[in-house]
């Protein structure tokens, strides 16, 4: 990629909320993924955890290896991504949801877009390709479908998967883009923005292996009716 003065950085914002069980896991998985001539750093924000996983992240801390925020009370994800942009020093920013639903072995194809110059964003789709999925909830597969059919017919992108928790962004792009969304409303907020900036937007197809409620999934109905509100109000009235 050039000489070593060229090296990129690529920041790993991980937002995370009661994953004790999990949390240390995808901190080593994101730690063990080879990626040439690329710096990580890793940012984790904890959304006022109370199940020990800020305990834990304090402990490991200690280390050096990554970086914590701590907010004082529950926020939501899209209020732990705001802590994590500003702090994020790297020129790649990249979504990692901690519950080892996405693999960390799939940065490189995350990346190439970016990398190749020829994207200014790239989303992680959990409906395209031929990646191994998990077989779970059928309605939240419909839902999700008719949440990026409807973003898709406002900012006119052509995406399979607008609900996807992993996102790539040039540090340009993100940077200049004012978070408002505490919650999943993040998803949808993003979309629109990054479709009315005429950024280059490219997805990949990834492998996903998704969680019951009862191994910790967090998201529900009540996400959907607001990512649906999110989606009219920042295509609409922004």
């Amino acid at each position: 990629m050039g000489p070593e003065t060229d090296r990129k950085k690529l920041t790993i914002v991980i937002p995370v909320y009661n994953e004790k069980d999990t949390v240390q896991k995808i901190v080593e998985s994101v730690e063990s993924v080879p990626l040439d001539n690329l710096e990580k750093e890793i940012i984790i924000v904890d959304d006022c955890s109370d199940d020990g996983t800020a305990e834990l992240l304090k402990k490991d801390s200690e280390t050096g290896r990554f970086r914590v925020e701590y907010h004082p009370v529950n926020r939501g994800k899209g209020a732990a991504l705001q802590t994590g942009f500003s702090l994020a020093a790297g020129d790649i920013i990249l979504v990692q949801d901690a519950d080892l639903e996405y693999d960390p072995r799939e940065y490189p194809k995350l990346l190439k877009p970016i990398l190749d110059g020829r994207a200014d964003v790239v989303y992680g789709s959990r409906f395209a390709g031929s990646e191994e999925k998990r077989v779970l909830f059928f309605w939240h597969s419909v839902g999700n479908k008719l949440l990026t059919l409807l973003s898709n017919m406002f900012t006119n992108l052509n995406l399979t998967d607008m609900e996807t928790g992993y996102k790539v962004f040039r540090r340009e792009i993100i940077k200049t883009i004012q978070i408002e969304e505490n919650r999943f409303g993040f998803e949808p907020e993003i979309t629109a923005k990054i479709a009315k900036q005429k950024c280059r937007i490219f997805e990949v197809g990834i492998s996903y292996s998704g969680r019951t409620y009862a191994e910790g999934k967090k998201i529900n109905w009540k996400d959907g009716i607001s990512a649906l509100i999110c989606i009219f109000k920042y295509n609409l009235f922004r």
